[in-house]
């Protein structure tokens, strides 16, 4: 009896196939990107230049422990506080002669800062303190800054700063670009940031 063939299997449509799912996944797969906090590192300095001398009226002490509580400038605080605080801090205006500020708002307190030039808001973390929580802070303290930048670029230009930073970021933009660039400048000079964070601590 003869042997039956058995039949081959057409493999020609198979490549075309795996290269169809592969375009599916490609386009439909969600790639996640890591987020991180915008900030600009100071320049290099020898190590035989002494940092400036600050005075303690100058710091805004911001501490938050392992248990994610804040302790602002020696006082219990929520996070939902800490913007006000801040603003009010750098927006006192208490500086006299070469140190005053003419378009700060605040009541002058002799024990806050002079003006925002000099104003510094020092960070301190735990190691045991929630990621969730340190990116509340850290928001609460950049929404302090850009509430006064907004204040002073409406004044001035009639504008909000962040609306400036987002013309300028535009490629669309058909504007004056170096104007608006010397005028992001002259806001970011008034009401500079200065964010210190300190080395968190261990316990």
């Amino acid at each position: 009896m003869a042997r039956r063939a058995s039949p081959e299997v057409n493999a020609g449509s198979m490549a075309d196939i795996a290269f169809l799912l592969l375009i599916f996944f490609l386009v439909t797969t969600t790639i996640e990107t890591d987020k991180g906090i915008s900030r600009k590192l100071p320049p290099w300095q020898d190590e035989d230049v002494e940092p400036p001398v600050l005075k303690m009226r100058n710091v805004f002490e911001v501490i938050v422990n392992s248990n994610n509580e804040l302790l602002v400038e020696d006082e219990n605080m929520e996070i939902g506080e800490l913007r006000q605080a801040a603003v009010d801090f750098l927006d006192n205006g208490g500086g006299t002669g070469d140190e005053a500020c003419a378009f700060c708002q605040g009541p002058a307190d002799p024990e806050l800062s002079v003006n925002p030039q000099k104003a510094v808001i020092s960070l301190q973390n735990n190691r045991g303190t929630e990621y969730g929580t340190y990116i509340a802070v850290q928001n609460e303290l950049v929404a302090a800054y850009n509430f006064l930048r907004n204040r002073e670029a409406q004044r001035i230009y009639n504008v909000s700063f962040n609306e400036m930073e987002a013309a300028y970021s535009d490629p669309r933009y058909n504007g004056d670009k170096e104007q608006l660039e010397e005028r992001i400048e002259v806001i970011k000079n008034m009401i500079p940031q200065k964010l210190s964070e300190a080395e968190p601590k261990k316990s």
